[in-house]
């Protein structure tokens, strides 16, 4: 029998993202981000150390829908458009060779940025937190079972802005596979379910303005559109929406 645990004010609502042709809905723990993943320009050299990370709390994932409210303290809101890998069962030390059986599934989301404060940060060499970790800064498509999807291996990763293509790659040209990602990651902390990894953005990323209507998707996992909102109206669009 459990013990009763006496906490000081009720516990929030768990964060959750939706589940393509399912009402179920998938448990979110930690998002971790990956840095640069792709090439920006056609003779930018192999990398030979893996990328940087950081994180936003999962009350940062919201559905990729509706409004995209604009964030406070900015006046350079930037996308970057990604694969997002599902973590369905945790570990350390994960082989590369085994990840894929560790994840749950697949979409297509954002790493919405504060770009100047993340240009502030980088002269100071301050965290990023301020720049990353806002409310709302990582919308996501439904979540696409690997069971029923498979894992990815091509597939283009696209944004356009009032109809204008900005980034547009393949999730064949990522610079580190997910598979090396995970176990990356896994190297540093102990994964666990429930855990979204932004796998990084092609070149092309670029602000936002209110009005805008973002669009944008990974082929055969999802897609979005969204409209950017005022900076006097950030109504919440949540995270638990259908």
């Amino acid at each position: 029998m459990s013990a009763v645990i006496d906490l000081v004010f009720p516990a929030p609502a768990p964060a959750t993202l939706a589940v393509a042709g399912s009402s179920a809905r998938f448990p979110l723990g930690r998002v971790f981000c990956i840095g640069r993943n792709y090439r920006w320009s056609a003779d930018e050299a192999a990398p030979t150390q893996l990328p940087a990370w950081f994180m936003k709390p999962a009350s940062a994932v919201c559905a990729a829908q509706g409004a995209l409210p604009y964030p406070s303290a900015t006046r350079d809101f930037c996308h970057e458009i990604e694969l997002v890998v599902a973590m369905g069962r945790g570990g350390r030390d994960i082989d590369a060779a085994q990840a894929e059986s560790h994840i749950w599934g697949y979409a297509a989301g954002l790493d919405l940025t504060r770009r100047d404060l993340q240009q502030q940060a980088k002269q100071a060499g301050g965290p990023w937190e301020p720049a990353k970790a806002f409310d709302h800064s990582a919308p996501c498509t439904p979540l696409v079972p690997a069971e029923t999807l498979g894992h990815p291996r091509l597939g283009a990763v696209w944004l356009t802005v009032n109809g204008v293509a900005r980034q547009r790659a393949d999730v064949c040209d990522l610079l580190w596979s997910v598979p090396e990602l995970v176990a990356m990651l896994s190297r540093s902390v102990t994964l666990l379910p429930g855990d979204l990894i932004l796998t990084g953005t092609p070149a092309g990323v670029g602000p936002l303005s209110p009005g805008d209507v973002v669009t944008g998707g990974v082929a055969g996992i999802g897609q979005f559109s969204m409209t950017v909102g005022s900076p006097a109206d950030r109504g919440a669009t949540g995270i638990h929406q259908p």
